[in-house]
């Protein structure tokens, strides 16, 4: 199961929760967010990697995913190229051609490996259509849920998602999904302690009752 840390900033405290054995370290870069991230996190105790990083104490790369909203191409291209990042997600209402354009402005000149992922509300399951115009330009998707875990078995494309969960009853309740889809769980302010610092405590132990 993929492990997505969303809205992280200090140093420190990416650093102390990559050590827990996480996957995907997610940057906001959506200028109204209270986790906006302005700089490089450059003493973060990362080890460059092929545009990816490691932590120290472990040799599993932490990839870092890059959150926008309706931004500019140019700005998610340059930010890509700064912060070395591996994943790109779409908050907004981008659409196909939108995404089409980015990735081949990326690839294979700029970050050739990227991958994008494509956010979605999830009311019911007839929302799922959302996804069919991505098809063949979204990596993954990433649903925010508001129904009961088995709306999710209308779901029914090969593109594989994550959910987003923001309390620990909803992380823990991902293991009893069984979707031939289902990739892992995005992670986010329901585990702070202020803006864009998680509690690494309260996440150690949340993850470990999940893998």
């Amino acid at each position: 199961m993929i492990i997505k840390i969303c809205g992280m900033r200090e140093a420190d405290n990416i650093h102390d929760v990559s050590e827990l054995g996480i996957d995907w370290v997610g940057l906001d870069f959506r200028p109204d967010s209270p986790r906006l991230v302005l700089q490089i996190p450059s003493n973060a105790g990362f080890i460059p990697d092929r545009g990816s990083f490691k932590t120290k104490s472990q040799s599993k790369q932490v990839k870092l995913c890059g959150v926008f909203a309706n931004d500019m191409p140019q700005n998610i291209v340059t930010r890509a190229f700064n912060f070395h990042l591996d994943l790109i997600q779409l908050n907004g209402i981008e659409n196909a051609v939108m995404i089409d354009n980015l990735r081949r402005t990326l690839v294979p000149d700029i970050r050739p490996e990227i991958k994008i992922i494509k956010q979605l509300d999830i009311n019911h399951k007839n929302d799922f259509e959302k996804c069919k115009p991505y098809i063949g330009y979204a990596d993954y998707f990433l649903f925010k849920l508001f129904a009961d875990s088995s709306t999710l078995d209308a779901y029914t494309d090969d593109i594989p998602f994550l959910l987003e969960t923001n309390t620990i009853e909803e992380v823990e309740r991902v293991k009893y999904i069984n979707h031939p889809a289902f990739l892992g769980v995005d992670i986010n302010e329901g585990f702070e302690i202020a803006p864009a610092k998680k509690n690494v405590d309260e996440l150690r132990r949340t993850i470990a009752s999940v893998l």
